[in-house]
């Protein structure tokens, strides 16, 4: 049931939002979530700074978990084919490897986004923003399924909450 709903809603995307410069605009966004190397680059750079080194190391850690917990633990767990492969449908972007439940590039941009707005409220709609359209763009490029971008950005949420709570603790215990 899950599934088919997933393929009605991945078709109505390419039905209905799909054309030229959508194609354009979903591939630059899509690879912004690429290795996760906009948040790690984030990650490094604020680190560098006394100022944003806390928000950092929280960050850097929930980009840590979530790639451990969804893409190493989780997509191996599932074995979720890819839904392009699944309907055999011709992709306009490189076919990634691996399996698709959860989205490894929503995981990672909502655990940034969660991470960066707990300690940056004033521009959570932002990042929040940016993490969904990366998430939104693997369900339009027909890589993942709906249901693969929701987990992904529950586990990026859950993660990063756990994860500045655990650094925040773990920073009181140094003073």
């Amino acid at each position: 049931m899950i599934t088919q709903l997933d393929f009605n809603i991945l078709n109505f995307i390419q039905d209905n939002l799909s054309n030229g410069f959508t194609d354009t605009v979903m591939k630059f966004i899509t690879h912004l979530g690429d290795y996760g190397a906009l948040w790690i680059i984030t990650a490094i750079a604020m680190l560098c700074f006394k100022k944003t080194r806390k928000a950092g190391f929280c960050l850097a850690i929930s980009l840590a978990l979530t790639a451990i917990i969804g893409n190493v633990i989780l997509k191996n767990l599932f074995a979720r084919t890819r839904p392009f492969i699944a309907a055999n449908v011709p992709i306009i972007i490189n076919a990634p490897s691996g399996f698709s439940f959860p989205s490894g590039h929503t995981s990672s941009s909502f655990a940034a986004a969660t991470a960066l707005s707990l300690h940056y409220k004033k521009y959570a709609v932002i990042f929040y923003i940016v993490a969904a359209l990366i998430g939104f763009s693997r369900i339009y490029l027909y890589v993942h399924y709906p249901s693969d971008v929701v987990a992904g950005a529950i586990l990026g949420v859950v993660v990063a909450i756990a994860s500045c709570k655990l650094t925040k603790n773990y920073k009181k215990t140094l003073h």
